[in-house]
C-alpha cells in the first residue's frame, strides 16, 4: 500500500486528469481559481481515508484542517469552523480499513459539499456539485492506489 506521498500523488494525477478533461471538454470553466480549490479539494481527499491512523498523511491532512479551521475562526466563521472540526474527527469512530476504505463512504463522506452549502444559504446542488466531484475522485484514488477497487 502507498504511504502518503504515493496517495497524494495519485490524488494530483487523477484529480488534475479530472479536471484537464472537465476544462477540456468545456464541463468547467477554465477560471485558475475554482481549478484550484478543486485540485485542493481532490488531493485533500486522497489523504482522508488514512486519516483513522498516526501516520505523516495524517498529521499533514490535520495541519491544513487545523490552519483552515483557525482562518474561519478569525474571519468569523463559527458555524463552519464547527462543522470543520465536527467532520474532521468522524475517521476517530472506526478503526483502520474500516469505514474509510469503502465506496460509501467515497461518496457520503463528501457530500457535506452538497448539502450545508443548500442548508445554510439555499445554494443550488448545481454550483456545489464541482466541489463534490472534486472530493469524491481524490477518494477515489486513493481507494484504488489500495486496491480496494
Amino acid at each position: 500500500m502507498p504511504g502518503y506521498k504515493g496517495h497524494l500523488a495519485g490524488g494530483a494525477a487523477v484529480g488534475g486528469g479530472a479536471l484537464a478533461a472537465a476544462v477540456y471538454f468545456s464541463y468547467l470553466p477554465n477560471d485558475i481559481w475554482l481549478l484550484s480549490a478543486l485540485f485542493a479539494i481532490a488531493v485533500m481527499a486522497s489523504l482522508f481515508p488514512d486519516t483513522d491512523t498516526e501516520s505523516k498523511g495524517q498529521n499533514f491532512f490535520y495541519s491544513i484542517m487545523a490552519i483552515t479551521d483557525i482562518l474561519l475562526i478569525v474571519n468569523h466563521y463559527y458555524q463552519w469552523a464547527a462543522i470543520l472540526g465536527l467532520f474532521a474527527m468522524l475517521p476517530a469512530l472506526g478503526k483502520h480499513r474500516g469505514w474509510t476504505h469503502t465506496w460509501w463512504a467515497m461518496l457520503l463522506v463528501p457530500a457535506p459539499l452538497i448539502a450545508l452549502p443548500w442548508i445554510f444559504f439555499r445554494e443550488e446542488w448545481t454550483v456545489t456539485l464541482p466541489f463534490y466531484l472534486a472530493a469524491v475522485v481524490g477518494y477515489f484514488s486513493h481507494l484504488l492506489l489500495d486496491r480496494e477497487f
